[in-house]
């Protein structure tokens, strides 16, 4: 027996704490995450379109394979860290 997916819809869950929560395949859509905090969070195969990355900022992180309009994020690492 399968279950519909769960659809949240103009709902606020500001301040809201998820620990050890799946939201596999979950869609986000016209979504704040303003000032949120991910820690030990799986995000790989994601995709972010039309996404606001400005002041983000990311630690201590896996980003082998991570792509920015195509271009993988270790080779811009790499060639920054050459130019210095």
């Amino acid at each position: 027996m399968s279950s519909a997916p769960m659809k949240f819809e103009h709902l606020s869950l500001a301040a809201a704490e998820f620990l050890d929560v799946s939201l596999a395949s979950a869609k986000f859509e016209d979504v704040n995450l303003r000032s949120a905090s991910f820690r030990n969070v799986a995000l790989d195969g994601s995709i972010f379109k039309d996404t606001n990355f400005g002041s983000v900022s990311i630690e201590d992180s896996n980003l082998e394979g991570m792509r920015i309009n195509g271009i993988l994020v270790s080779k811009l690492l790499d060639s920054y860290s050459q130019r210095k």
